[in-house]
């Protein structure tokens, strides 16, 4: 056993580790147990949260040197800088309590690392920095870790539209419901720079290192003004997806509910999320969050279970202002005009004086591009600038809910990100409830960037009041999987929501497989996270010709959908569909070099319904528009995937596996300067549209985004319920928790979810006994 004494901590309170590296705090108090949840982070996870800090308050450079100055100007640019009274208050009447007992327990941690009392992460000496203090505002003031949403899109859209046309946009974003062609008029005329969002993609990019940007001058600093030279109105191709699902008790095995959640976000190392068990007087929570915040946002708390998926509500708008040529901070509003608030901010520079550096803001947001000479700025109106908007935070309330109706009532405060929410409980009741401050907006959908002159405003919000439910639905379940999921009759036109959903594969498999009975307990509901069947693929596969070479048809003909690690038939059938027929049908539709390079791979549900017919427009465009010349085109392009698969694997299918193509990687943020930090690869199953994610870039396609966390929860029998969280539970290298899980995980296997007290003592590997300092 470990003892610790930590200032201050009001009692005693202890952290037993499984041996999956799960720690379940008992504290005397809430208070306490939040303290505890703190320290814990800064235990497991201190490098990782410190850096997220830093990036959020804009404060890398005073660590890393003037190749992160720009980087901390754009993450200022978009920090919560509003009243704390109703910040505070959207989270809870407790949430400041909450947040301040967190942060003292994350201070009390750093504490005994720089004193040696606990060893500090090895990235901190590699890197040369120290870990920094947290105030309880710095838990809810950043936002831009949050997922965003449309604005690089708008502005794609608008050059992608004025390069060629709305239809021809589809195959970089498909719109759900379709708008009419009316809506483009909202259009601000002005030609936009690809770059005009750069500020912005700076700001909600994750930290990066090289070399040459932690050894850049202050000369060099503008750079890095960019996101690593990507074009950033270039579609964000790595599906950040998510399922969730509730089955209710007439539909289990037990007569139980069972729910399910596996949120999709991008692989590292360490994982985003964090798996932790909290047990004090009133409180009892397991389940997941992100280790840089209180509480959990998926799990249960012993009479209810909830989890989340991304609502694709936009929550965003790009504002194009016409500026004044005498006066390039004062612009057109109205019948009049009005000036840009500057704020001048201090930035200290690791190797350098502080430097003093101007942020803009205009009445809808931060200022982000300027081009004096034209008369014309852009800002980004967003959900962030606004009390409530802190990702996740809401979770405070949630979490804690054990009826229905207190768990929906408690979401009209949740802002952002927009979320799908799935709560079962004990007395068998379930629910899927949409979660957001969505825009009001009056004459125009949000597609598009539109004149800042006050014609297009905002008029409030949509909350969680206002956007559907499903309340114990005769057919037994409720789910989500980032789809169009709005009712049928809803008013797009009058309450727009969204229009830019994913793809629904994922929605429609996981409405087969519950829909007929095929997940009745625990372990079917695993088998549905991890299901690898490839639904866009199978379709394309319908779509081979006779004609085509008997070799490669036959194989794909033969294959039963399922895109699992050892599958032949896979490894052909995606690097047909990524590494030839995607790539070629773009240089058909978009032969011109400087309009192909918006479109990313170019979306596939786009892509497979323009080949079964739809689109006719953009068939027309690539020339594929009647079927001598489709079937060329599959049989041209199916024939260079054989050769490049046996070039690449051998001439004998019998040997081919997709694991050996796509494997399965989890980068930590310092690899480039570090060795030894990184986890994989590790062959891994699933394709960018299957139930188990497994979205990978045709480059390399090494896995780059999917499911970390994974659980699944018998609701009432709680100990039956697993989880996994990969590479590990720790965010220390080294540490015998650190990428324990990789192994489970590849395998599409779990872990036990210990939640009674027997359960925890039985699986419990190591003791920490914590003591209050005095």
């Amino acid at each position: 056993m470990t003892e610790l004494t930590l200032k201050g901590l009001a009692a005693p309170a202890t952290i037993r580790i499984d041996r999956w590296g799960l720690p379940h705090i008992r504290a005397a108090s809430a208070r306490d147990a939040f303290f505890v949840q703190g320290f814990n982070a800064a235990r497991d996870r201190l490098w990782q949260i410190d850096l997220w800090r830093k990036r959020g308050l804009g404060l890398l450079a005073a660590d890393f040197g003037p190749g992160y100055l720009m980087q901390d100007r754009a993450a200022r640019l978009f920090l919560y800088r509003g009243d704390m009274g109703p910040e505070w208050a959207a989270y809870g009447e407790d949430a400041k309590e909450i947040c301040t007992a967190f942060a003292a327990g994350i201070n009390a941690g750093i504490d005994l690392a720089l004193a040696g009392d606990m060893p500090l992460p090895p990235e901190f000496a590699e890197l040369g920095t120290r870990p920094r203090h947290w105030a309880p505002e710095d838990v809810v003031r950043i936002r831009t870790h949050c997922l965003s949403r449309n604005a690089t899109s708008e502005l794609a859209r608008k050059i992608v539209q004025g390069l060629a046309d709305p239809e021809t946009d589809l195959l970089r974003m498909p719109l759900n419901p379709p708008v009419p062609d009316s809506e483009w008029a909202v259009t601000h005329p002005a030609d936009l720079p690809a770059d005009a969002l750069a500020v912005y993609e700076l700001a909600t990019a994750p930290v990066t290192f090289s070399h040459e940007r932690l050894n850049a001058t202050l000369e060099d600093a503008p750079r890095w003004s960019g996101v690593d030279a990507r074009k950033t109105v270039i579609a964000r191709d790595m599906p950040d997806g998510s399922n969730n699902w509730a089955i209710g008790p007439a539909n289990t095995a037990t007569g139980r509910p069972i729910m399910a959640s596996d949120p999709h976000r991008a692989h590292a190392a360490p994982s985003l999320r964090y798996m932790v068990h909290m047990t004090a007087p009133g409180l009892d929570l397991i389940g997941a969050g992100e280790p840089s915040s209180p509480g959990i946002m998926a799990g249960h708390n012993g009479t209810a279970a909830v989890s989340l998926t991304i609502f694709c509500a936009d929550q965003e708008d790009v504002m194009v202002y016409d500026t004044l040529p005498d006066a390039p901070q004062t612009y057109r509003y109205g019948d009049g005009t009005e000036d840009m608030v500057q704020v001048d901010e201090v930035f200290a520079v690791k190797g350098a004086p502080d430097q003093t550096l101007p942020l803009l803001f205009t009445r809808h947001g931060p200022v982000v591009w300027q081009d004096s000479a034209r008369n014309l700025a852009v800002a980004v109106r967003t959900v962030f600038t606004d009390p409530g908007s802190a990702p996740y935070m809401a979770s405070l309330k949630s979490m804690r809910m054990t009826d229905m109706a207190s768990f929906r009532d408690s979401l009209t405060t949740w802002g952002a990100p927009s979320v799908n929410m799935v709560y079962a409980d004990t007395s068998g009741n379930f629910c899927w409830q949409a979660a957001a401050y969505v825009p009001k907006r009056t004459g125009w959908r949000g597609l598009t960037p539109v004149p800042g002159d006050g014609r297009f405003e905002w008029a409030g919000y949509m909350t969680a009041a206002d956007l559907p439910c499903i309340e114990n639905p005769a057919r037994g379940f409720v789910h989500s999987a980032n789809e169009q999921n709005l009712p049928s009759d809803w008013d797009h036109e009058g309450k727009p929501v969204g229009f830019e959903w994913l793809e629904d594969r994922r929605a429609h498999r996981i409405k087969d497989v519950l829909g007929a009975g095929h997940a009745q307990d625990v372990a079917s509901s695993c088998a549905l996270q991890t299901d690898t069947f490839s639904d866009y693929v199978t379709r394309l596969v319908a779509l081979i010709p006779d004609s085509a070479p008997a070799a490669p048809r036959d194989l794909l003909r033969g294959w039963d959908g399922f895109a699992g690690p050892d599958s032949a038939a896979a490894l052909l059938a995606e690097m047909w569909l990524s590494s030839h027929l995607r790539p070629a049908l773009l240089k058909r539709v978009a032969p011109d070099e400087g309009l192909r390079k918006f479109f990313g791979p170019g979306h596939i549900a786009t892509t497979v319904r323009m080949l079964e017919g739809s689109h006719p427009g953009l068939a027309a465009r690539a020339g594929l528009d009647d079927d001598a010349g489709q079937d060329a085109f599959l049989t041209d392009t199916l024939s260079a995937a054989w050769e490049d698969a046996t070039a690449r694997f051998g001439p004998d299918p019998a040997r081919w596996r997709w694991g050996d193509l796509h494997k399965g990687y989890f980068e930590h943020a310092a690899s480039p300067v570090t060795s030894g930090f990184d986890v994989g690869p590790i062959d891994k199953g699933g394709s960018a549209s299957t139930v188990m994610l497994g979205a990978y870039e045709a480059s390399d396609y090494r896995v780059r985004h999917g499911a970390s966390v994974r659980m699944v929860v018998d609701v009432g029998a709680w100990d039956n319920s697993v989880w996994i969280n990969a590479p590990g539970q720790s965010g220390v290298p080294g540490s015998a928790h650190y990428d324990d899980l990789t192994p489970i995980w590849a395998r599409g296997e779990y872990v036990p979810m210990c939640y009674s007290d027997e359960a925890v003592d039985e699986a419990t590997v190591e003791t920490i006994s914590l003591h209050p300092a005095g």
